[in-house]
């Protein structure tokens, strides 16, 4: 069965698809000069400000070399600046590079590297994790008046439709990230195809995604290509959204589930989303347990949504209107075809299960410089001659109504909060540390709604591996996310009949197997009590240890903020972030908050660099 919109004719959208994202943005300008375009941090530009800003920077850019085609790095804090900075980089011609500042250095290298990106925009406070290979380093908040030189008129444009507007970094199944290169005429088909899927009455935007998830494009610029006044959060973490929704009457947001969970876990948070008229949920799996807990408060639109990067950011929609027992993925959006496929590239019946294809104007030219792995990805449609088509790797099936259900994914590729993860890559970097024979990662669900990597090991003879080591070595490369939350150790690992990994055969490990203390100790007194029982929900296991690691538990940052607006609430006072990763055991944790702090552990370098990106996220 094959499903498709009803294709936009260049007549109807008045050669819309042809236009760029800074033409898009340019005539809202020229719309609404006056209302308020971007807040953060207390800060805010109006469209007219931050027209006249991006164009000054743009001109610098192309003092710079920047021009048609040309990447630039982007390691800025979520801010004003980040905003004129994307804006400027696109008024100039060139393509943007997302590049998370809290990633390891060795990872930002390798980005840098890779995509030869010629100018790195930065800030005076992230330009130091910056590796000295960089060519051309710009801090935009420390060259002020250089930059201020410039004129606040016109740019003249040099970029049109098939340019590319972005290339976005995704985890690589051999270990190497890949980048996946966005034309601006793939961005403005999808911003006429959320304009009929969701509307486009403006509104106040609470964008809390990184720009490193592609999902951001549409909190940062189909806002501001119609008229939405954007609010940047910050990286403060979710604990500041609540209070940000209802501080500037927010009325639309996107979120992963994950975070959608995360702020609905106390009253606040639930409270403060019902507040919305939209929401939008997208980037994994969304469990109907999270409707049914947004519905308690929330009786504006609610949508799931899906896409792959490589078929630019959402490919269907969903709007949910009542309560069902599996969300489906919706139909495809403008200009989009989907495909259910057998191995033979053929049809499959309604009602059962193919690999799920994705064609139409929102497939990218494919990935930066591996010409090898875009034709394996990317294929000739055979059913619209002449247009490509490219290969999700999801695993779907068409319902009765038309609509797709999301069956699970037909390789070893996860989503993990909202993060695409090739697990070959984790698994790469594992087999390459010393002491180490074979490694395999797989995702267990610990329980509903919560899964978690874990890493099997086998180690080299006479070797000792040990946990902390591990998580200090793949901190050291990987971002945070795709850290196994467990490490177990295993002889060998368990093969099939015809001697492949049996990944099914592997140990479900006992989240208290892997400890760091005793779990025989347990809680003394009131306050050791709440702080255990806070980790034993969020874990799912029957007892927590006074001494026990809370990150050898099996524990991830999104847990850890989890719990850390829990105990808040359960305890009644403020409590720092960061010292939930600076004390990880209910008695290093109740003696700090009780005023003794000699009793706590000495962190190992992996807890010390978990603790050191969510300081940095909060400032």
């Amino acid at each position: 069965m094959l499903a498709e919109t009803v294709e936009c004719k260049r007549t109807e959208t008045g050669g819309l698809c042809e236009s760029t994202m800074v033409q898009l943005f340019e005539q809202q300008v020229a719309r609404t000069p006056d209302a308020v375009a971007v807040v953060s941090a207390g800060r805010s530009l109006t469209y007219c400000e931050l027209d006249h800003r991006s164009n000054q920077l743009a001109r610098h850019l192309r003092a710079l070399g920047v021009q048609t085609e040309t990447l630039v790095g982007v390691a800025v804090e979520r801010s004003v600046e980040m905003m004129v900075g994307l804006i400027a980089i696109l008024k100039a011609g060139g393509a943007y590079v997302p590049i998370d500042p809290s990633y390891p250095m060795q990872r930002i290298d390798l980005m840098i590297d890779d995509s030869q990106a010629s100018v790195i925009l930065a800030t005076e406070r992230t330009k130091s994790r910056l590796p000295r290979t960089a060519r051309h380093v710009l801090s935009i908040d420390g060259e002020t008046d250089a930059i201020g030189r410039n004129s606040t008129g016109p740019v003249s444009s040099t970029a049109n439709g098939k340019n590319l507007a972005y290339v976005i970094y995704t985890s690589g199944s051999t270990g190497r990230p890949k980048g996946v290169m966005i034309e601006h005429r793939n961005v403005v088909n999808f911003f006429t195809g959320m304009n009929q899927a969701i509307g486009f009455e403006p509104g106040v935007w609470l964008a809390v995604t990184s720009i490193s998830f592609d999902i951001s494009v549409l909190e940062l610029f189909w806002t501001l290509t119609r008229g939405f006044q954007v609010i940047i959060h910050g990286d403060e973490g979710a604990q500041t959204i609540p209070d940000e929704i209802r501080k500037y009457g927010v009325t639309h947001m996107q979120s992963t589930p994950s975070l959608a969970r995360m702020i609905a876990v106390n009253p606040p948070g639930l409270a403060a989303l019902g507040r919305l008229k939209k929401i939008l949920l997208g980037g994994e799996a969304l469990p109907p347990s999270l409707v049914r807990q947004l519905r308690q408060v929330f009786s504006g639109e609610m949508y799931n949504m899906y896409g792959p990067t490589e078929t630019t950011i959402w490919s269907t929609a969903f709007r949910i209107c009542e309560e069902l027992d599996s969300i489906p993925i919706g139909k495809p959006i403008l200009n989009t075809q989907v495909y259910v496929l057998d191995a033979e590239l053929r049809p499959v019946t309604a009602g059962e299960a193919g690999d799920l294809f994705i064609g139409g104007d929102g497939v990218v030219r494919g990935y930066w410089q591996r010409p090898e792995l875009t034709a394996e990805k990317f294929l000739a449609d055979p059913f619209r001659p002449g247009n490509r088509m490219y290969r999700t790797g999801d695993v779907a099936r068409f319902l009765p109504d038309g609509n797709l259900e999301f069956l699970g994914r037909a390789d070893f590729q996860v989503k993990l909060r909202g993060f695409r993860i090739e697990i070959g890559e984790i698994e790469a970097v594992l087999e390459q540390q010393a002491g180490v024979s074979q490694a395999v990662v797989v995702a267990r669900e610990f329980k509903p709604e919560d899964k978690r990597l874990v890493a099997y090991v086998v180690p080299k003879p006479g070797a000792a591996l040990k946990t902390a080591d591990l998580r200090t070595a793949l901190a050291s490369t990987l971002p945070e996310y795709m850290v196994p939350s467990m490490f177990v150790p295993l002889d060998s690992l368990p093969l099939t009949a015809n001697g492949k990994i049996d990944r099914n055969a592997l140990p479900n490990p006992s989240a208290l197997e892997e400890k760091s203390g005793t779990a025989s100790e347990l809680p003394r007194n009131e306050l050791e009590s709440v702080i255990a029982q806070a980790w034993k929900e969020a874990l799912g296991v029957e007892q927590v240890g006074l001494d026990q690691n809370f990150l050898d538990l099996g524990a991830h940052s999104l847990m850890v903020a989890e719990v850390h607006m829990q105990l808040q609430q359960s305890l009644g006072r403020e409590i720092s972030l960061v010292d939930m990763f600076q004390f990880p055991t209910v008695r290093a944790l109740a003696n700090h908050l009780s005023g003794q702090d000699a009793a706590a552990p000495v962190l190992n370098r992996a807890e010390r660099r978990l603790a050191a990106r969510q300081q940095q996220r909060r400032r």
